[in-house]
Parts: C-alpha cells; structure tokens; sequence
C-alpha cells in the first residue's frame, strides 16, 4: 500500500509507468527500505535497481529475487510489487531469525517489465542477461517522443549514492514471486501455485498506409482505404487462431489517421499479440498471420514488423522442487500452475536455475485498478519464498 502511493490512480489503481518521476520516487523508497535492513543498493546503465545483503562468502555468486515496479497506465498494486516486497520482506525474516546464508541475495527490480511506455517490455531483464544491448533499445521513444536511452539517463542520475555495476555478473537463482493474473488459484482455493513454466509469444506492429480521399466523393473501388484493410487483416487473423481454442490472440492498439468522419483513413497503425503453450502453434501462426496482412491488404500498403519472439519454457527442476518443498514443509496448499503471462523470469532462465511462485488474484484481474490479492494469500507466498530464498542462498 506503501509504494502504491507512487503514481497513485483516484480510482485506487496505479499509473507508475517505467522510467517516469513516479517510479523514480518509488525507487528511493525502496533504497531507503533497503537500507533501514543494512541492504547495499547499486544498479546498472539498465536502471535496473538491486538490494544486495551479503552473505557469508559474499564472494560467490548472489541468488536474486524480486520482479518488477512500474505498471500500466492503469495498473493495479500488486502486479510486479508483490515480488519485488516479498523478497525484502523474505531477507527481513531471515534476520529477524538470526540465519545468515553463505551466498548473498540480492532483491531486484527490473526495469520496465510491463512494456506500456517503452515498447516491447522486460527492458531491464534482457539487458542484464545479454538478450539486447544497450545499444540496439537507446532509440526506442514513448508516445512523446521520449528515447528510451535518455529517459534511462534521468532515472540514474536521480540514484542518491546509488553505485552501477555491470551488466553479465554470474547468478546462482533467480525465483520471482508473483500474482498469478489468472483465476485457477482462486477458483481452487489454492494460495501457492508453483510455475512449471510460460507460453509462447510473438508480438508485432503492423502499418497499413493507403490515401486519404473524401468520404462523399471518392468511389469505393477507387479508394485506397487504410482502415477497411486493417480491419480485413484482423478478421482473417483472430479466424485463424480460432483453432486450436486455447489460442490467445489480442489486438490492443489501434490507431487510425486522420481519424476524421468524413475522410477515407490513410493510414492504420495496430499491435497483433499471439500466445499458446505449443512452440509449433505460435509458428504455424505466425506463418498464417504473415500470409494474411499481404492478403487481405488490397490496394494499400503493408508493412509487418515482428517486435517479439519468446518461445514457450520450462523452468528449472531444481528450483521448481525447492518450492514445492518449502510449501509442504510449511503445511501450504499448493499445486503446479503455468503462466499464460510474460514475466522476467522468461530471460533470466536462460542465464540461471529460475523458478516462479505465484498467489491468487481475485477473479484473476490484472492490469486494473481492480487488481487485488488477500493478505493471508500474499504472506503463504512470501513465507514459502522465504525458506525456498535461504535454502538456494545456504546450498554448497
């Protein structure tokens, strides 16, 4: 409730979009949480913000928890948060113990998770782990015309004290806490879900451009209408992934110019969003989606620009084993779930042993003021991610 205080929505929700003054307040309050426990913050040219409490060799390589605090424009509390304070929460306790694990832990808070400024997400997770350089995301620009590179520049230069490290340090773990998105959780009432994995993604930006012309004047069969294409392209593509069921696919954005009643639209602008657990229905998928925008485009112009390629992903056995142990030592309901949402675990399971828990979310909301998780459910998650944390940071 604390840090939902930055960026706070009158409708009770969340706009604390990345690299914006809201989250650059938010992430003082943390280094200042961080160092009322005696937690060392640093961070790196990606922003990314870590909460580092050395361990008793503090010389081998840190396990890492956390997730992520910026949010939609109109975000809920919890999503991104609860990870991020349920690790400093799980270091409290282990002091509160007297227990000092021989690895270090570092709480992290990776930077834009959510993707809803700066376009794709996971900026931060995949700059650390070598997935894109600095270089190849510096021209990114928001809405305003902000450059990702400059907007990473002013979040850093408001770090008080805060030292840069670089990015490729050696990672023994990373577990990510978080709510599940989802309405399995709830419905069983089940208050752990232990990740065993996330769905494929592909996503894309697709540009129509056609001709403006007059609404009362220009013959249909003349015309070179932008929007009637579009529309065209995406009816043929959510008939597509219709089969099999389970598909997710979602247009969210949607932009039409000059957006003016009387004027033939020259030009459409929209995101194609596609996700499924199976790698070969994402392709087969992909390969429709390509087929249908040259298609059904007519006498405009297309150009498809695919911006994202996760495939689906199993997590670490280990990691996945030392939850569930944890859960049935502490007597907590819990069960295997996967996510059908992207999280900074996906990156990071290619550079360490990853794992995720997850906690209900009632009526699965997310991504809205709405949002909401019960207490007694986000304390089983954290007391489980605390004895999972100490055992992975306490292993030879």
């Amino acid at each position: 409730m604390a840090l939902a205080a930055f960026g706070a929505r009158p409708d009770g929700g969340v706009d604390r979009q990345t690299l914006t003054q809201a989250e650059i307040e938010a992430r003082a309050e943390l280094v200042r949480w961080g160092r009322a426990l005696g937690l060392k913050p640093f961070t790196d040219a990606g922003a990314n913000l870590f909460l580092r409490w050395d361990g008793v060799e503090p010389d081998l390589p840190p396990v890492l928890a956390g997730s992520h605090i910026d949010s939609q424009p109109t975000g809920g509390k919890f999503d991104g948060a609860y990870g991020v304070l349920a690790a400093l929460e799980a270091v409290q306790a282990m002091q509160t113990a007297g227990l000092h694990p021989r690895r270090s832990i570092e709480i992290v808070a990776w930077t834009n998770e959510e993707g809803s400024r700066f376009a794709p997400g996971m900026t931060g997770s995949e700059l650390f782990t070598g997935v894109k350089t600095l270089d190849q995301i510096a021209d990114l620009s928001d809405g305003d015309g902000v450059r990702l590179g400059d907007a990473l520049a002013a979040v850093l230069a408001a770090d008080t004290d805060v030292p840069r490290r670089p990015f490729g340090r050696s990672v023994a773990a990373f577990v990510e806490p978080h709510i599940e998105q989802g309405p399995v959780l709830e419905r069983e009432g089940i208050p752990v879900g232990i990740v065993s994995g996330i769905q494929g993604t592909r996503r894309y930006r697709v540009r129509v451009t056609g001709e403006a012309a007059h609404a009362g004047t220009a013959e249909r069969h003349e015309r070179r209408d932008a929007l009637m294409a579009a529309v065209r392209m995406v009816a043929a593509a959510d008939r597509a992934a219709m089969d099999p069921p389970d598909t997710k696919l979602t247009v969210g954005l949607f932009q039409v110019t000059p957006n003016a009643p009387s004027v033939v639209p020259s030009e459409v602008f929209f995101s194609i969003d596609l996700r499924h657990p199976e790698n070969a229905v994402v392709d087969r998928l992909d390969a429709a989606i390509r087929q249908i925008v040259e298609a059904e485009r007519g006498p405009c112009q297309v150009v498809l620009n695919q911006i994202q390629h996760a495939s689906s992903l199993s997590f670490a056995p280990e990691i996945r084993a030392s939850l569930s142990r944890a859960a049935a030592a502490l007597g907590i309901a819990h069960r295997d779930i996967y996510s059908a949402a992207g999280h900074d675990a996906r990156p990071l399971h290619y550079a360490c042993p990853t794992g995720m828990i997850f906690v209900p979310c009632r009526d699965g909301i997310s991504h809205n003021p709405a949002e909401w998780a019960e207490p007694s459910d986000l304390t089983a998650g954290a007391k489980v991610l605390a004895d999972a944390l100490f055992a992975l940071a306490d292993a030879p």
